[in-house]
């Protein structure tokens, strides 16, 4: 488990520097073959540390909803980009995720002024706010932890909505990554709307006809 210190480095350093409102800024979802990509921008009280908070990738299912909860509660913003499957098409996976990366910020600062941003991995070009990109910055920052856990989460939920629709593709359990019962749903109901038609092997598929819509 990382200390506070490893935790919170970035975060002291620019408090050291007379810097009060950092965001944390991160993505989940650029890997599934369904679904959205879905970025959060967050800002933690100066000097903030949750016991455990780390890369959501780390924690279980239970943990995330816990942290979900008590970070809603306790940060004084937080900001929510959404860019649907139809817009990772046209756009590529990569400049979807940053277009959500920046509608979170803009979101973000509706509710609270952000005088820094940490960025896990991206490099956002047109931002004009001070920012950092930091490699593996959901292990290395609380701020960008908690990005990562409110995006984790909210993502999840979309997709477990989604499963109600269409139980046959575990989206409950895979999230809308390739697992084998995912490919497999594939193969023996074709693809559905949400699918993104531009992965593989999602695009092998596109002719095949789909099952579901017969019914």
């Amino acid at each position: 488990m990382k200390t506070r210190i490893e935790n919170t480095k970035y975060e002291k350093e620019l408090y050291d520097k007379g810097i009060s409102f950092i965001a944390g800024v991160d993505e989940v979802g650029r890997g599934p073959l369904v679904g959205p990509v879905v970025t959060a921008c967050v800002v933690l009280p100066k000097n903030y540390y949750l016991e455990g908070l780390t890369d959501s990738k780390k924690l279980s299912k239970k943990q995330r909803e816990r942290f979900f909860d008590i970070i809603q509660n306790e940060a004084l913003g937080i900001g929510i980009g959404i860019k649907s499957e139809k817009i990772i098409d046209e756009a590529n996976i990569y400049e979807a995720t940053k277009q959500a990366m920046y509608e979170s910020i803009d979101n973000c600062l509706k509710k609270v002024k952000i005088e820094h941003v940490l960025i896990d991995a991206m490099k956002l070009e047109k931002l004009t706010i001070p920012n950092t990109s930091i490699i593996k910055g959901d292990l290395k920052s609380i701020t960008i932890s908690a990005a990562s856990v409110i995006a984790k989460v909210t993502r999840d939920r979309m997709l477990e909505e989604l499963d109600k629709k269409y139980p046959m593709y575990g989206f409950k359990d895979n999230a809308g990554y390739p697992t084998k019962k995912h490919i497999e749903a594939i193969e023996k109901y074709g693809i559905i709307d949400e699918h993104r038609k531009t992965f593989k092997p999602v695009c092998f598929y596109l002719d095949k006809p789909n099952k579901l819509k017969k019914n």
